[in-house]
């Protein structure tokens, strides 16, 4: 078993989770300690203004080295770890066309931790083929069995929703010995989740996110709004699949003309729209859908999902699990998973042909070799 420090700072920019558990990269052994680190004002402005941004164009660099040492001052703070699993911060995700752009170097983090960094964890899905997202999946099969294995769950299919600043879903089966057994896992993005709102909330008030969702809960949702936004083609299409953060930037464009608490309720509504349509597209009813990432915190989200789903809608935490911090827990995982060289990411996870050990490992005492370079 491996002591390792997982941190994520998502689509939602609001700063850096990061978690610590004990994993031969297949079963969970223990949930260590968790800490967050937020982002100043002038921090989350650089961050904003690189997305959309690809290697070398302005602005990139300066939200690749803030990433790093935001990252490695949290990380001080967690020296039981071995390693550290660094996910970068995505400015861009195109795997159809350009790929898939996380900034930060996980050759300096290592540098600044002295530990070494497991990270660059999409690319390699990209390359052979595969959507690069969501990379959660298979962390979810593990949490999954080991609420069985508490009592915490009924050793059956139940699904994982995140929401994040994009919404995935995550169908899992306990019973299957591995994560990329057939029929273990079938996960994909739902559609936008917490970032229209939050882009929203900081546009027009200046504050980060509807605390509780009580701005959406005094608001009146414009339906004509949703149906169209529920046409897009995105929600026929079969999965695997993933989208960029800004990709259905036409939703925020129709509340534009809306009142704060219309606009948010309507925003509510089409989040909760693209999770109820994708539940036609999972390989049974789940037991419960297990809402974790921040989303789980606004009270007029929840009551949407609860109203729209055709299941028990609770927060993870009625598992066992920190909401909080399983993204930052996955990418711990999933380093140890990348130094035995087990399968990180498949075919019903991100449509690669074939199931993928991704990331790549870089140490603190060692300069940057040919693969890290030209990666």
């Amino acid at each position: 078993m491996i002591r390792a420090l997982g941190m994520m700072s998502g689509t939602s920019m609001d700063g850096v989770d990061a978690a610590v558990i004990e994993t031969d990269g297949i079963s969970i052994a223990e949930f260590g300690r968790s800490g967050f680190r937020g982002y100043s004002d002038n921090e989350s402005a650089v961050l904003h203004q690189a997305l959309g941004r690809w290697p070398g164009a302005p602005g990139v660099a300066e939200a690749a080295a803030l990433s790093v040492a935001s990252h490695a001052a949290l990380a001080a703070d967690f020296p039981e770890a071995e390693v550290i699993g660094y996910h970068g911060q995505t400015l861009a995700h195109d795997p159809q066309g350009r790929g898939t752009h996380q900034a930060g170097s996980g050759a300096d983090l290592a540098r600044q931790t002295g530990r070494p960094v497991i990270w660059d964890f999409r690319t390699e899905d990209v390359r052979r083929g595969g959507e690069g997202a969501p990379l959660a999946p298979f962390f979810h099969w593990a949490c999954a069995r080991w609420a069985v294995g508490q009592g915490r769950l009924p050793d059956e299919p139940v699904a994982f929703l995140n929401l994040g600043g994009v919404g995935n879903i995550t169908w899992v089966d306990p019973r299957v010995a591995q994560p990329e057994g057939d029929g273990a896992c079938l996960a994909f993005d739902t559609g936008p989740a917490n970032a229209p709102i939050n882009d929203l909330m900081r546009r027009r008030l200046r504050q980060s996110h509807d605390a509780g969702g009580l701005m959406a809960a005094s608001g009146t949702v414009r339906p004509g709004i949703v149906a169209e936004f529920l046409c897009h083609p995105y929600f026929d299409r079969p999965p695997p699949k993933s989208l960029d953060r800004d990709q259905f930037g036409q939703l925020s464009q129709a509340v534009s003309s809306l009142s704060d608490a219309d606009a948010a309720a309507t925003l509510v509504a089409a989040l909760s729209g693209s999770v109820g349509a994708a539940m036609r597209w999972l390989p049974s009813r789940p037991a419960a859908v297990l809402v974790c990432g921040g989303g789980r915190h606004n009270a007029t989200i929840m009551a949407a999902l609860a109203a729209d789903l055709p299941c028990a809608v609770r927060p993870v935490e009625s598992a066992g699990l920190d909401g909080d911090m399983l993204e930052a827990q996955a990418f711990a995982w999933l380093a140890v998973r990348v130094m035995r060289g087990l399968p990180t990411s498949g075919p019903m996870t991100t449509a690669a042909p074939d199931p993928v050990c991704g990331g790549r490992i870089s140490h603190p005492a060692r300069h940057r070799s040919a693969i890290e370079k030209s990666g």
